[in-house]
C-alpha cells in the first residue's frame, strides 16, 4: 500500500517550520531533516535563516505542484532536496 502524504501539510510545514526541517520529517526524509535541524541549532541560530529559506522554497514548490506530481516526485521517487 502506498504511503500518501498531503502536499498542503508538507507545504505549510516547510513555509512555517522550515528552519527546523519539520516538513522533511513529515515526508520521511529523516537524514535531511536532522541536517536542517542541526544546522539551525548548532550554529546558535546563525544558520536558521538559511534553512528557513530552503524550507520556504520547498514549501512553495510543494504547494505549486499538482497532487499527482507531488506524490510522484516527493513520496514515490523520494526527491529529498528541492
Amino acid at each position: 500500500m502506498e504511503n500518501k502524504k498531503d502536499k498542503m501539510v508538507a507545504g505549510l510545514l516547510g513555509i512555517f517550520l522550515g528552519s527546523l526541517g519539520i516538513h522533511k520529517f513529515y515526508l520521511g526524509y529523516t537524514k535531511e531533516a536532522v541536517i536542517m535541524l542541526l544546522v539551525s541549532l548548532l550554529t546558535c541560530g546563525i544558520g536558521a535563516p538559511i534553512m528557513e529559506i530552503v524550507g520556504l522554497v520547498e514549501g512553495i514548490m510543494y504547494l505549486t505542484k499538482s497532487d499527482e506530481e507531488f506524490q510522484e516526485t516527493y513520496v514515490i521517487n523520494q526527491k529529498t532536496w528541492f
